[in-house]
């Protein structure tokens, strides 16, 4: 049986590509992790590597990773609109094919082990590997950023991590490793430099504020274009799908006067993302997914005489 997860590890460098090509090597020098994209934003100084392979090898490559982060990586020189604790900043593991969400959650914890015991970075688990449920959501282990959790992960029992410390790592400060199901990061830059719109935009689209369900999002500052941008992870695209986020974030732009200049998929999508935008916009009014060629041609029978 066939058995393949995704790591998409965050990275806090996105400004100099030798570095973040050298954390890819990292990944890809482990035989059996495929490295399947590479993103770069030199705003949110953040890379995001996107591999996949068997349980085993792609939990041994975002180890390898983590290490070459925290080599290259000072936080104390860090400087970007995106929240971050680490130099190895979030390491999810997602399940495919033959693993279960539970499994992958096991795959965190041994993993989240191995980077404390081979490198000396503390650990925060998140979502389904969270050991407590205040550490389910992301934003609340990285409250305070890097700089914020240096005192209180000594001072605060509630945010010591879960392996290794109590003091985090002085360059790289620590890592937090999940395990959650497929999730969309999705940018969408507006026609404007206004932060204050973009954060408004985030607020009235966002779960947590009364928004959108399994929407997460922020406002912040592409400085090197000056435009402002709503920065969302979506959790669950077949609950709340990319075409009614992005008509969400239209209607609250335009009642502040302002259009959308466009958007960003970070990493990679399933087909089925882009198959539900394709029939909201063309309204199609037959459309399946037996219309796509791809899939049609996938779903042939293979083998057999004359193959």
């Amino acid at each position: 049986m066939t058995r393949l997860i995704e790591c998409v590890a965050n990275f806090s460098e996105g400004r100099d590509r030798a570095r973040v090509d050298r954390i890819a090597a990292a990944v890809a020098s482990v035989p059996g992790a495929e490295v399947l994209d590479i993103h770069i934003d030199a705003d949110h100084h953040r890379s995001v590597i996107t591999f996949a392979g068997e349980p085993d090898p792609v939990a041994e490559a975002a180890v390898a990773a983590v290490g070459c982060a925290a080599e290259l990586i000072d936080l104390r020189a860090h400087r970007g609109v995106h929240p971050r604790i680490g130099a190895a900043d979030v390491v999810p593991f997602v399940p495919v094919e033959g693993v279960t969400l539970e499994e992958c959650a096991a795959i965190a914890h041994r993993v989240g082990e191995r980077i404390w015991h081979r490198h000396g970075i503390p650990v925060y688990f998140y979502e389904a590997a969270a050991r407590v449920p205040e550490r389910q959501r992301l934003e609340q282990v990285r409250h305070g950023g890097f700089e914020g959790l240096l005192e209180a992960a000594v001072t605060d029992s509630s945010r010591a991590p879960d392996v290794g410390g109590p003091a985090l790592h002085p360059t790289a400060g620590a890592v937090v490793v999940g395990a959650r199901k497929f999730l969309i990061a999705y940018n969408i830059n507006l026609a404007t430099g206004d932060l204050a719109v973009a954060r408004a935009v985030a607020a009235a689209v966002r779960e947590s504020s009364g928004g959108l369900k399994c929407v997460k999002a922020m406002g912040v500052l592409l400085a090197s274009r000056n435009r402002a941008q709503v920065t969302m992870n979506l959790t669950d695209f077949e609950v709340t799908p990319v075409h009614r986020v992005f008509e969400a974030v239209r209607e609250e732009a335009a009642r502040r006067g302002v259009s959308i200049e466009g958007s960003e998929i970070i990493g990679l999508v399933p087909r089925r993302v882009l198959e539900m935008t394709a029939e909201y916009y063309l309204k199609v009014e037959n459309f399946t997914p037996g219309v796509v060629l791809e899939n049609r041609l996938a779903e042939r029978p293979r083998g057999g005489a004359g193959a």
